[in-house]
């Protein structure tokens, strides 16, 4: 009976110890959310709202929609002074800004590095570690340069410069984890298609690429993620032109303060990629992060 008893309590804890957890973990999300929906006077309230009394979505609407034609379709009255100090432009430029930059740079760093570590991994063509050392250097010393050179050659606040950056900022990541996954295919597999007349081009795209499909994915989502959460590269090199979705949330600010409403629902908006990114390779994930289980 006390052993039952033990049983029991240590299973109350751990229901209540994973309880808290996830209740840590999610919270922020809930009030960001329940934040997107607050009208402005519930923004900075005497007593906290915990729920949105007044839910509007006024808030998304502003992030798509132009101030004078909300102000046209009176939807905004003139006692909210946030709203009515926005700039005309809205938060659609940053979000496509985002997401060329972000599948564009995640495409070209998966491109050059994965060729990298595959000849890496088969020709020991130098190390992957070193490719990371390029990385442990703080990223306001090698932006200061960048912003000098691109300054000079015009790619200054520019989707070819950031895309650039995107691209190979980025890659050593790729070239760290997609080694291990070539190195994960026994050598005896490229040997077999080279007998049987592969060039090793061939070999390349069409057995080694097809093996780490899975470690391909997961690579791509997590650069993607990197790029997609970028701040110090977009607030360096841009200022206008091809800012971003965390530059853009950095600007909802007015004269009456932070525009939290604004902020969050820009920031719902920036969660739906990279959870849909995350949906669509799902049944590669799994395998992906369990790729080295083949190895013996």
């Amino acid at each position: 009976m006390e052993q039952r008893l033990e049983n029991i309590i240590n299973l109350i804890i751990k229901y209540i110890f994973g309880l808290g957890v996830i209740f840590f973990a999610l919270f922020p999300i809930y009030w960001m959310f329940t934040m997107a929906l607050k009208p402005e006077i519930e923004w900075i309230p005497t007593r906290v709202h915990w729920w949105p009394w007044n839910p509007t979505l006024l808030n998304f609407m502003v992030l798509f929609i132009p101030k004078e034609t909300i102000l046209d379709w009176g939807l905004v009255e003139a006692s909210h002074a946030a709203i009515l100090t926005l700039p005309h432009e809205t938060a659609t430029k940053s979000i496509i800004n985002s997401l060329i930059l972000s599948t564009g740079g995640t495409l070209i760093a998966l491109f050059i590095g994965t060729c990298a570590a595959y000849s890496l991994s088969r020709y020991k063509a130098g190390s992957d570690y070193l490719f990371l050392t390029f990385r442990m250097l703080p990223p306001i010393a090698i932006l200061m340069p960048i912003v000098i050179w691109f300054s000079t050659i015009h790619l200054l606040d520019s989707l070819p410069g950031m895309l650039l950056l995107y691209g190979l900022f980025p890659m050593p990541f790729v070239v760290w984890l997609m080694r291990s996954f070539f190195d994960d295919i026994p050598p005896e597999v490229d040997e077999a298609a080279l007998i049987d007349g592969a060039t090793p081009p061939q070999v390349f795209t069409k057995v080694a690429l097809p093996l780490v499909k899975g470690g391909l994915a997961v690579t791509a989502l997590f650069i993607f993620i990197l790029n997609w959460s970028d701040l110090i590269v977009a607030l360096t090199i841009t200022h206008r032109h091809a800012i971003t979705i965390p530059v853009q949330i950095g600007l909802f600010e007015a004269d009456v303060g932070h525009l939290y409403g604004l902020m969050s629902a820009l920031g719902i908006v920036a969660i739906i990629p990279t959870l849909g990114f995350g949906l669509a390779i799902q049944k590669y994930l799994v395998r992906g992060l369990t790729f080295g289980a083949i190895k013996g």
